[in-house]
Order: structure tokens, then C-alpha cells, then sequence
């Protein structure tokens, strides 16, 4: 009865248009709240494990499946199946081959998915069985020719002496003695044979047998002696035909009997599956998250909404309770949002204790209660004489009875229809007695006393649904902390009724009452507006946390572009200096064998000038000049500068920083540079080593197109083979071979053993 008060059967009837067989359907219609805590948190990790995995790996394909009880039975007692029954049960193999194929695919990392692994991994699937079956059975009336052999050799013998039959007679209709006998040129079948249509007046002109007569008397289906015995054997066929159907599918139906117990549980484990990934469907539909469990007897709903208002129009709702106080009391105009809070409140509960992701923000937690009261709406009979201060209190005292410190009870209306002063007095008393009991309650009401009651009593706390004077319309947020104001007056006055009127009313008020308004009028003012800077507050905190995520990401960029563009002038400065070092390895050993000063002078000289010209390359100091050097004043944007710690022009994108750093991009890459980095550019120069760079380059790519696999140490000292097999890798690894050969000495060893 509560359930039904909070709409639940709704939700529930909704889970179930989910499902796709109706074992799952009923599954869901049959759900209800669990009071296991352990229970709850089970059902809500399946679920939420079929939404991850939906999201993963899509949603499984499932189908209906047939209801196999009885056929089942038939199997334990080794009865033979119908060619229905028997695409039945392989239905359910083949769907269970299926659902294990989606879940065991190579990229799936099933680890994150402990209950639906497991669900899924005690499938059982007969490839063989169900092959055999669907390739015999075509469909629920039709088995295939080749379901075995002899029911082929009687098929074909049953369409040959068929077309033998038609033959004969088509010939008979056709002929010139025959045709004038005829009443339709047709041949058609009577009691399984075949006949043809006579006149009845020539019926003693055909010597056959009559197996029918028209309703008007005017044909006689005849079956002519020529084709007597063909028929015969026909229907001879057919009983062939009809006892190897029955032992080809007494044959299939063996085939099940040792899988009774397997076909049960994938018949469970299916609607289970289907009904876990309904549930992912709803909460996908809903835009739900799965709640936390308390284990402190607390509700914590974040932006709560209810699941049956339309999402571009309802009202989020946020609700604590159980921490600082256990009776929330929400006040406010009718129609302002009060019951929907109340059902919002119930319906989320039930739904997360029943397994279900709830729509709200994520972090939001329930906890696992025994028990859900509800007491909301107008139960009033005619037929049992009950007014709707009677029917209220029925209930009342139905909760009173079955409450425990574990409960969560919801009252609508409390102690309304009645004298409001007792009523208010009852309500009071019996939001009382819930309290002492230790349950949570949430209560709405219209009386005074009550507002009052919670502002002075400790476990008590107001709420109000908001109303907006200007458009008279209520806006359904709610204002915890806030008991609702009446706006009785301010109403009637916007809605035109007389000033002498309502002046009049306002004069009947005490002064106890006009100050207890004016009360709530201030606290109501001062807390919407601290509501709104809260809002305001919130709003700008989160800018700030996304712009410093922004200028975060851009910063770690920035430093990973630096460090890119560095290790890239590292790489390209070590194969410079490697080339270098080889030429100039080469000239060492050619001075060593040259005789003629001349000619050594000569080598001499070549290698001073490479040996210069890597030192302007690398020597930052070498190409500083001091009318080069750039002042803070001098930098400004779009200035084209040299970088002196990269070697590389750029262009200026910011002026200086106060730490005297400026923006600079070179290339593709933003870098933020000290000014003492920067210089003038030189174009001649600049020029120059760009030239130099180029050709070292150019010279060693070349190099490496003509990269062999294979070098010769022999002769060398240790030092010069170590130098030379250090560059013959580097270009091999440049190159991208494979395998090379280093051909040496035997020696001391130590070549090998630097290399092994």
C-alpha cells in the first residue's frame, strides 16, 4: 500500500518495458525494496557494472525465449518433442552462446565486472546440439530433406510420383474425350488423394472413386481409376514420411536429455542478465548514478529529481536528513512542490533499496531501511463512512504500530481536516512520538504552531517551497532551514481583492501573530538572498577550478613542447659532433701516414676549420655580441629575437613579466624565455650555421642511404674501434637495420666484451 502511494508500481512497470523476454518482465514487476544492507549493495554493483559495461562494450542482443518448463518435464521423462519445443530449447542455447561471446571478447578487461563474470561465465552453450537442430528444423512445421537420409529417398520418390499423379491426370482434363466432363480444368486434393472436378451430370462417365460432392450439387470430385494404386503408394509415402519425422525428432530430443539441469539455469541466468541490463537501460534513460550506502541512518540527496517529471522542467531538489536534525517540516503554498518532495524523498529511497540507480548527483547516499511509510493523499470513502481526518489517522495509527527506530515515515498534511488548533496540537504530538522512537521523518503542513514548534525544538528543522509574489506561481525549489511564510494577504491583493478588506483582516491579527510574520518575513528574505549569493559563489568557484585546469594543461604543454624541442637539439647536436668526430678521426689517421710535411700542414688545416666551425655552432658565448644584448625596454610583441639557448629565431609574443621572462614562439612551440636568452637576430650568421647545419645534415642522411650492414675493426686499437662501432650503431639504429656484423681481431677481448 505504501509502495503504491510513492508510485513504485510506476517505476517498476517502466523497468519493465526494459526487459525483452518475459521472464525478465516479471522479474521486474515483482521487484521490491530489500532491508539487507549487503543485499542493496549487491544489486546496486550489478547494476551499475551493466552500466559501465553498456557504455564499454554496447548493450547486449537479447530475444524471448519460450517458457521450457514443460518441456523440460517431457525431457525427464524421455517423451519426444515437438520440432517447436526443440527450436525452443536451442533458441536458449544459441542465446546463451551468444551473451558469453559479448562478454569474452579479446579487448574486454573483465576484472572491473566480478558479478556479471560470473553470471556470465555459468552460460552453457552446445554449439553441436544447436547446430544440429537449426540446420533439421526449419521451422515449427517443417523439418529439412536432409535431416536424414532416408527421409530424403522418401521426399524425393513423394515429389516424383506427385508429378507423376498431376500428370495423368492433366492429361485426362486435356484430352478430347475427357474435356466436355470437366467442370474446372484444376486438379486438386480430396481426403489426401488427388481428384478432379466432374459435372455432376456426367459422373457415370469417369470410373473412379467420388470423395466429394459441392455444396450446390453441381461437382463430384472424382478419383479416376488410372491413378487408384498411384495414390495408394502416395499415401504410403506419406506414413513413411510422417514415422521418420517422428524418429528424427525422437533422435533431436535425446540429444537434450543429459542438459535438463543446464537448460534450467540458462533459462535463470538469462532473465536475470536481461533484467540487470534493464535496469542499466532505465538508469541510462533516467541520467541516474548509483547512491552510497550509510551505515549512520542518514539521506543525502544531491539534486534529487523525480523520475516522472519532465527533465527540461523539473525542480532539482537537495535534502539532508538524519545528521543535525530527524523531522524535516515543509511548509508552503498548495501546489507549491510539497507532496512531490515528499514522494520525490520515498520513491528515490525505494528505488535505491530495490537495486536501482536514482536520479540525483553522484555522491548522494541513502541508507537501508526496514520499513517506508507513507501517508499521502486523500483516502476518504463514502462507502466506509470515513471523512479525511478519519482516513489519516487510520494510517497514522498503522505507522504507530509497525514504526521502528529503522524507519522512514512521510506524512502529508498532517492533523488537517479537523479544528485546526487540535489538529495542529495532534501533529505536534505525533511528529513527537516519531522522534522519540528514533525514525526519520518528513512532514508537510499549513499550521502555524507547527512552524513554530520546529523553530524552538532540537531533532526539528523547517523547510519551505518557494513562491514567487511577482508571477503568483510557486518555483519548487526548497529552502531547507526556511519555514514558509504565509502570503495569504499579499495574494488576495495581487489578485485585485478590496484594500478594505484585507486591511480589515490584517487588523483582526494579535500582535504575537503580525510579529511571528514579520519574522518569517525576515528570515525567508535573508535566507533566499544568501541562497542566491550561494548559487552565485558556487557558479564562479567552478569557473575558477575549470580556468585552472585550463591554464594547468596549458602549462604542462608548454613544459613538454621545451623539453621536446630540447631533446631534439640534443639528438641533432650529438650526430653533428659524431660526424665531426669521425672526420676528424680520419684526418688524424690520414696525418699519421703522410710523409710530405706539405701535405700534413694541409690536413692540419682542414681539421682546425671543422673544428672551428662546430665551435660556432655550439659556443653560445662565441656568437654573443654586446650590441646585441636586449634590454626589457627594447623587447616588445611580434619582434623578431634569436634564442641563444636553442640557436633559433623566433618571434615575441608578450612583453616582459616582472620576472623578467617573455613569451616567445619558435616554430610551432610557445615557450616562455629569460631575457638574457635573447639577443638581436644576425642574419648573416644565422645564415651560416643554418648552412652548416644543413649540410652536416644532408652529408649524414646521405650516410645513411648508403648504410651497410657490415663493418671492419680490424687493425684498430681498442679506443679508435670503440669510437667507430659506437657511430656504425647509431647510423644502424638511424637506418633501421635489423641485424649487423662487426668483424675483429681476436685480441685482448675487451672489443667483445664491451659489446656481448
Amino acid at each position: 500500500m505504501y509502495l503504491e502511494k510513492l508510485e513504485f508500481n510506476k517505476i517498476l512497470e517502466e523497468l519493465s518495458n526494459f526487459c525483452v523476454t518475459n521472464q525478465g518482465k516479471q522479474l521486474a514487476l515483482n521487484l521490491a525494496p530489500s532491508q539487507q544492507k549487503s543485499q542493496v549493495e549487491r544489486f546496486l554493483q550489478e547494476t551499475n557494472e551493466a552500466v559501465s559495461l553498456c557504455y564499454r562494450n554496447g548493450i547486449p542482443t537479447f530475444y524471448e525465449i519460450a517458457d521450457i518448463s514443460v518441456f523440460l518435464k517431457q525431457l525427464e521423462s524421455n517423451s519426444s518433442l515437438s520440432m517447436k519445443s526443440l527450436l525452443d530449447l536451442a533458441h536458449i542455447f544459441q542465446l546463451s552462446q551468444d551473451l558469453k561471446n559479448f562478454f569474452s571478447q579479446d579487448f574486454l578487461d573483465i576484472e572491473p565486472y566480478p558479478i556479471l563474470a560470473d553470471l556470465f561465465s555459468r552460460l552453457y552453450s552446445h554449439k553441436d546440439i544447436t547446430h544440429r537442430i537449426l540446420t533439421c528444423i526449419i521451422d515449427e512445421n517443417t523439418i529439412d530433406d536432409k535431416a536424414s537420409k532416408t527421409l530424403q529417398s522418401i521426399r524425393k520418390q513423394k515429389r516424383k510420383l506427385e508429378q507423376d499423379i498431376r500428370s495423368n491426370l492433366n492429361n485426362m482434363i486435356h484430352s478430347s474425350t475427357y474435356s466436355k466432363y470437366i467442370q474446372e480444368n484444376i486438379v486438386t486434393i480430396r481426403n489426401d488423394r488427388f481428384v478432379i472436378p466432374i459435372k455432376e451430370e456426367y459422373r457415370s462417365q469417369i470410373k473412379g472413386f467420388i470423395h466429394d460432392i459441392s455444396n450446390a450439387g453441381s461437382t463430384i470430385f472424382i478419383e479416376p481409376i488410372s491413378v487408384f494404386e498411384m495414390n495408394n503408394a502416395l499415401n504410403q509415402l506419406k506414413s513413411e514420411e510422417e514415422l521418420e519425422i517422428e524418429k528424427i525428432l525422437l533422435e533431436l530430443t535425446t540429444l537434450f536429455y543429459p542438459y535438463v539441469e543446464e537448460l534450467k539455469l540458462d533459462t535463470i541466468l538469462i532473465s536475470k542478465l536481461d533484467f540487470i541490463f534493464a535496469k542499466a537501460k532505465f538508469s541510462r534513460s533516467l541520467h541516474a548514478t548509483m547512491p552510497f550506502i550509510n551505515t549512520k541512518k542518514e539521506i543525502h540527496l544531491k539534486n534529487a529529481r523525480h523520475p516522472f517529471i519532465d527533465p527540461n522542467k523539473v525542480v532539482p531538489i537537495s535534502v539532508d536528513l538524519g545528521n543535525n536534525f530527524s523531522t524535516l517540516l515543509i511548509t508552503g503554498p498548495n501546489t507549491g512542490g510539497k507532496t512531490v518532495t515528499l514522494k520525490t524523498v520515498g520513491l528515490l529511497t525505494c528505488m535505491a533499496c530495490s537495486g536501482l540507480n536514482i536520479p540525483c548527483d553522484e555522491n548522494s547516499s541513502i541508507y537501508v531501511f526496514d520499513h517506508i511509510f507513507a501517508d499521502i493523499g486523500d483516502d476518504q470513502s463514502i462507502l466506509d463512512s470515513l471523512s479525511t481526518f478519519s482516513s489519516h489517522i487510520i494510517n497514522i495509527v498503522e505507522i504507530t504500530e509497525q514504526a521502528t527506530e529503522n524507519s522512514l515515515i512521510l506524512v502529508d498534511e498532517l492533523g488537517s481536516g479537523t479544528d485546526p488548533l487540535e489538529g495542529a496540537n495532534l501533529a505536534i504530538s505525533i511528529l513527537d512520538y516519531f522522534k522519540n522512537i528514533g525514525c526519520l521523518t518528513i512532514a508537510t503542513t499549513h499550521y502555524q504552531e507547527l512552524k513554530q514548534y520546529a523553530l524552538v525544538t532540537n531533532g526539528f528543522e523547517n523547510a519551505s517551497v518557494e513562491f514567487d509574489l511577482s508571477t503568483l506561481s510557486p518555483t519548487y525549489k526548497l529552502l531547507v532551514g526556511i519555514p514558509g511564510k504565509s502570503n495569504a494577504f499579499a495574494i488576495s491583493k495581487k489578485l485585485g481583492l478590496d484594500d478594505m478588506i484585507i486591511k480589515k483582516a490584517e487588523s483582526m491579527m494579535t500582535s504575537n501573530q503580525i510579529d511571528f510574520e514579520n519574522l518569517l518575513k525576515n528570515i525567508y528574505d535573508d535566507k533566499s538572498r544568501i541562497e542566491k549569493e550561494k548559487s552565485k559563489i558556487s557558479q564562479e568557484l567552478i569557473d575558477v577550478t575549470n580556468l585552472k585546469q585550463t591554464l594547468l594543461k596549458e602549462n604542462e604543454d608548454r613544459k613538454r613542447q621545451e623539453q621536446e624541442l630540447i631533446n631534439h637539439a640534443k639528438i641533432q647536436a650529438r650526430n653533428i659532433l659524431l660526424e665531426a668526430k669521425e672526420d676528424a678521426n680520419k684526418i688524424i689517421k690520414k696525418m699519421n701516414s703522410i710523409t710530405n710535411r706539405q701535405d700534413l700542414e694541409e690536413a692540419r688545416n682542414i681539421l682546425n676549420t671543422k673544428i672551428k666551425n662546430i665551435n660556432m655552432l655550439y659556443d653560445t658565448n662565441s656568437t654573443t655580441d654586446v650590441k646585441s644584448i636586449l634590454s626589457k625596454k627594447d623587447i616588445k610583441p611580434n619582434m623578431e629575437i634569436f634564442v641563444t639557448t636553442f640557436r633559433q629565431n623566433g618571434t615575441v609574443l608578450s612583453y616582459p613579466s616582472k620576472s623578467n621572462e617573455v613569451q616567445v614562439q619558435i616554430g610551432n612551440l610557445k615557450m616562455t624565455i629569460p631575457i638574457k636568452d635573447l639577443k638581436l637576430p644576425d642574419s648573416s650568421k644565422q645564415n651560416n650555421s643554418s648552412l652548416t647545419i644543413n649540410n652536416l645534415k644532408n652529408s649524414h642522411i646521405s650516410k645513411i642511404k648508403s648504410m651497410t650492414s657490415e663493418i671492419n675493426v680490424i687493425g684498430l686499437n681498442v679506443e679508435e674501434a670503440i669510437f667507430v662501432i659506437d657511430k656504425f650503431l647509431d647510423d644502424a639504429s638511424l637506418s633501421k637495420l635489423q641485424t649487423v656484423r662487426i668483424i675483429h681481431g681476436k685480441g685482448t677481448g675487451k672489443l667483445r666484451n664491451r659489446y656481448s
